[in-house]
């Protein structure tokens, strides 16, 4: 069995793969990862870890230190300006996320056309995939949670409300979750204009705002689970 680890800003997400498909997916707050100690004991054999770390040097040593009492070597990626049917734009190619570069792995591997990839967690990333394969390029915005955040930090008599999503808000906290919402829809569906036009082309979502915005985007729509641990399972299979 391989251990795929997907180390965001908020959470670790991880999965077990047996080289056929997903055995298990769980995930741990990085304010409890200690806690991953409890969930790799829980493991059978493992043979191999491949990781995405985006949260950096520190937590990543916290989790080395983890895996090896498992006899794990952490093996965390980089992004390359070309590998696993991705060829990476980027200015910088060394430059995009651990995390980007592995769902846009993930993205081709499940969906062989066009696409947005799109992950809602902390922030919010829309990146473009065209139909060779090319990451042209994406944006990066405050995720959902953080927008309505801000809010209630940065202004005197807006709450961190728990309203709902409505067409014309009347209630404040309703206007505070429709507005969010509304910005990180429509961010999602401008950048969908790019590759609209291609034969194929799709929005593929993920992440932790996920089923909030689902129901809400007016563009051809596949959720997926998980896309960086699909990108680091396709990656394995070449290493």
């Amino acid at each position: 069995m391989d251990l795929l680890i997907d180390v965001g800003n908020t959470r670790l997400k991880w999965g077990l793969h047996d080289g056929a498909g997903w055995q298990g997916q769980g995930a741990v707050l990085l304010s409890a990862l200690d806690g991953f100690a409890d969930v790799l004991a829980a493991f059978g054999p493992l043979r191999r870890m491949l990781g995405a770390n985006v949260a950096g040097a520190t937590v990543g040593g916290r989790i080395g230190a983890l895996l090896a009492d498992r006899g794990l070597e952490a093996a965390w990626i980089r992004p390359r300006a070309e590998g696993f049917g991705v060829r990476n734009a980027y200015l910088d190619p060394a430059r995009l996320g651990a995390d980007r570069w592995a769902a846009l792995v993930g993205a081709r591997a499940l969906h062989g056309a066009a696409a947005l990839v799109v992950t809602s967690g902390t922030a919010t990333t829309a990146d473009v995939l065209d139909g060779a394969g090319v990451f042209q390029g994406g944006v990066i915005l405050p995720g959902l949670d953080l927008m309505r955040m801000s809010l209630a930090r940065d202004t005197a008599q807006l709450p961190f409300a728990d309203g709902r999503f409505e067409a014309t808000p009347r209630r404040t906290a309703d206007a505070i979750v429709s507005g969010c919402l509304h910005a990180q829809l429509g961010a999602i569906e401008r950048m969908f204009r790019v590759v609209a036009a291609d034969p194929g082309a799709l929005c593929l979502l993920n992440g932790g705002a996920a089923a909030s915005l689902a129901p809400h985007l007016e563009c051809p729509l596949r959720v997926v689970d998980n896309l960086v641990l699909e990108g680091l399972a396709r990656m394995l299979r070449e290493l």
